[in-house]
């Protein structure tokens, strides 16, 4: 059949545009069956940088996605999840899985599309069950993707016959970095290096394009695909720059080791033997590098470059991660996210585990202490080097991660039938007392993303405004403090002061709403600040809510009492103030 130039391009794009959504797809539904598993996964599976490499593999061959590896890594070094050295054992994993798609390829599949996508769409639109449902989707993809293959491949095929292509060809085989950068460019214009590499092994398959010249592309492809990580890490942590960065010089130094081995004619022999004697062990593998098809001949190469390149970098993980951090300079912004005080083989000994419980709270405390502090700061100069969003961002998911974890430790505790009724009444105050503190986090929280409103919208604060905010700020977090040191020591007398602070920080609430009124009426402060100011406010009242709370929980019985006898004498006080 031959074909226009228009024909030609409508197949080739609409090919492709079908491939990609054909991934894509898959990939959802690959990752809407593994659910967070695949971030809990990561998180736990990467002690070493070998098994950050097997784990990194596994999960980009279960999703079909390297970039979507990638960009997990890249958010949970952002969220302090993951250590810079975690994450290149991972992304040097992920350069492994995603060479599963181009091994699928080879199969060459296509004259069954058909069939696929439709037991693909029986499952997803006439079984009304979600995972049937997805596994639908995956199904459907699958057959997209080949389908895709096979119309792009009605495009491709005249192009062996155009003296443009064969000539531009030419000059990748006498220039292999021609034919890397064409790689590198074809990926970063598609975002999708399986989708290119497809590309290639269709050219191939259609002899538009020989084995020699494709290598080099090849290596192309495989440094184009890290624009996709590099993206992602745009606004986030030092940190997570120096691992999306990890993947480029990763992906680059391969092409520079091998491909002058390429040239030599050295790797070519290295993926004959390993074809010829090695994957022949594996079952259901027959024949040799000579009878493999020019689409699965590709693929095992892809496979090979990214095996041993990892192979020989995975040494020098050390010397990878100096680098990214002499390139990407700056104060790493990652906290640790893990307790340091829950040991679980301590659970047997209530009283000691108790007080590793505690010692992890009063962390946790601490953190949110700080954090409020730091929000208020963040307040007066959100434009300021030393506090960022992203550094108050992580600070508040440490919160929330110990908040999980301590309830967690202490739940398990509890259900020990050896503690006593002392030990259980404790761990309810510890269980109280977390809740509060992740509470805290959130008002501290909601105070850092006022500051950015008032940022982008250009508030300015009257100066009796911002002393009215410092001065609360200042009493609240004394509170604060007071209530997590009378929860270390157990001081009934500190634990009272916080509570006669709870009366003077909502007087002095009502005091600064009411100053804000008059500066309104007065035409010092705009309407527009308002509502900020009122929110700050009402968040750092809050704050001191929890604290009261926290001192509350050590009185105990007595706590309530206390609060209520506060309140009796504030109220006396202010009748005989109108008196």
């Amino acid at each position: 059949m031959s074909l226009s130039m228009e024909q030609m391009l409508f197949y080739a794009f609409g090919g492709l545009g079908i491939f990609l959504f054909g991934i894509r797809y898959m990939s959802e539904g690959l990752q809407n069956t593994a659910g967070d598993r695949m971030r809990s996964f990561l998180e736990k599976g990467t002690k070493t940088p070998l098994r950050g490499v097997i784990t990194g593999a596994l999960v980009t061959a279960l999703i079909q996605s390297s970039s979507g590896t990638t960009v997990l890594t890249v958010g949970l070094v952002n969220a302090g999840l993951l250590s810079l050295r975690q994450a290149i054992g991972v992304i040097m994993g992920a350069n492994i899985g995603t060479t599963m798609t181009a091994y699928l390829i080879g199969f060459k599949l296509e004259e069954y599309a058909l069939p696929i996508i439709a037991l693909g769409v029986l499952m997803l639109f006439f079984i009304k069950n979600k995972k049937i449902a997805n596994i639908g989707q995956i199904i459907f993809g699958f057959g997209m993707l080949f389908y895709g293959m096979d119309i792009m491949g009605t495009g491709l095929k005249p192009l062996k016959e155009l003296d443009v292509f064969l000539n531009l060809m030419t000059s990748v085989e006498s220039n292999p970095l021609l034919g890397v950068a064409i790689g590198t460019i074809f990926t970063l214009i598609v975002q999708s290096s399986s989708a290119t590499i497809g590309v290639l092994q269709e050219l191939a398959d259609q002899g538009a394009v020989m084995y020699h010249q494709a290598v080099p592309i090849l290596f192309g492809d495989n440094i184009g695909t890290t624009v996709t990580a590099l993206l992602a890490a745009i606004g986030t942590s030092v940190a997570a720059r120096r691992a999306a960065l990890t993947h480029t010089l990763f992906n680059i130094s391969g092409t520079i080791i091998f491909l002058p081995l390429f040239l030599l004619g050295i790797f070519p022999e290295i993926i004959r033997l390993t074809t010829n004697y090695v994957f022949v062990l594996i079952p259901g593998f027959e024949g040799t590098w000579e009878t493999l098809n020019i689409k699965m001949q590709i693929a095992q190469t892809h496979g090979m470059f990214n095996i041993t390149n990892t192979l020989i970098q995975l040494p020098f993980v050390s010397y990878l991660a100096w680098a990214v951090t002499k390139l990407v300079p700056g104060q790493d912004a990652q906290f640790n996210m893990e307790p340091r005080f829950l040991e679980p083989r301590l659970l047997s000994n209530p009283s000691v585990a108790l007080g590793q419980a505690l010692q992890e709270t009063l962390r946790m405390g601490r953190h949110s202490r700080e954090f409020f502090g730091q929000s208020v700061q963040f307040f007066f100069n959100p434009g300021g080097k030393d506090l960022n969003p992203m550094y108050l961002e992580q600070k508040e998911e440490l919160i929330d991660r110990l908040d999980g974890r301590i309830t967690d430790y202490i739940v398990k505790l509890s259900a020990d039938k050896k503690m006593s009724e002392e030990q259980s009444n404790y761990a309810s105050i510890l269980l109280q007392a977390v809740g509060d503190l992740e509470r805290i986090g959130d008002h501290a929280d909601n105070i850092v993303e006022l500051a950015v409103y008032g940022k982008e919208n250009n508030l300015n604060f009257s100066d009796e405004a911002q002393a009215s905010i410092r001065s609360l700020a200042e009493l609240t977090e004394q509170t604060l403090n007071m209530a997590l040191t009378a929860l270390e020591n157990r001081d009934y007398t500190l634990a009272r002061k916080v509570i006669k602070n709870e009366v003077i920080i909502d007087n002095l609430e009502r005091e600064f709403r009411y100053g804000h009124i008059m500066r309104l009426n007065e035409g010092i402060c705009s309407g527009a600040e308002g509502p900020v100011f009122l929110d700050i406010l009402s968040n750092m009242e809050r704050v001191g809510d929890h604290a009261v709370n926290i001192a509350e929980y050590v009185l105990g019985d007595m706590g309530a009492i206390e609060r209520q006898k506060v309140k009796a004498a504030s109220k006396a006080m202010a009748v005989d103030d109108n008196l």
